[in-house]
């Protein structure tokens, strides 16, 4: 099978916490540990109906610093605090954009409604040809309806696609539909599987 299309994940593939200092520091403020803070922003009930869209970004972060007890003035420093670790692989997109005279390139993301916005204002959104987030479609991975919607709007099978991800339910939920899903673990290896696919 010829390949036609390569699909990435965003947040832990493209989009990356580098720098734990900052959430440290935040989670210091509130009393709080580390990894509670993170379950509280990512892993909460309010963080998964912002997945799919049944609330919007801000709702959630105004019921994560309810939660927490900010004030509602505190709720953006919280917020641009939560993220001032993450770190955007500019080596990666530019691998990415090297696909696309080639290949259909995509982006699968569980991401909240705040995210297209991003990346236009973040200048990557050339990087792809077809943009799928979970907030918009109303399904996040690993459904497989979120797939399906990427490859219909590609206009590919799943036995043309390469698909990467941190997460491996994701990497596995993939392979169940026929994409030729990667494991992501860093960049440089992740582009040279990628490669190898493609020769």
């Amino acid at each position: 099978m010829t390949f036609r299309a390569v699909f990435f994940d965003l947040g832990g593939v493209i989009v990356r916490t580098e720098y734990q200092a900052p959430r440290e520091r935040l989670a210091d403020q509130l009393g709080m540990e580390y990894e509670d803070l993170v379950r509280a922003v990512f892993d909460s009930d309010s963080a998964l109906k912002a997945s799919v869209g049944t609330i919007t970004e801000d709702e959630h972060w105004n019921l994560v610093a309810r939660k927490l007890g900010c004030s509602e003035t505190e709720t953006a420093v919280l917020r641009s605090e939560f993220f001032a670790g993450d770190v955007i692989d500019h080596k990666l997109l530019e691998f990415i954009r090297s696909l696309k005279p080639h290949y259909k390139t995509g982006l699968i993301s569980n991401a909240w409604s705040g995210l297209r916005s991003y990346i236009v204002n973040k200048k990557f959104d050339d990087a792809f040809d077809n943009i799928i987030i979970s907030a918009e479609v109303g399904s996040a991975k690993p459904e497989a309806k979120i797939f399906r919607l990427a490859l219909k709007q590609a206009k590919v099978s799943a036995e043309e696609t390469i698909f990467v991800d941190d997460f491996p339910e994701n990497v596995d939920a993939a392979r169940a539909l026929g994409l030729a899903a990667i494991r992501f673990r860093d960049s440089e290896s992740t582009i040279k599987k990628v490669k190898s696919l493609l020769i």
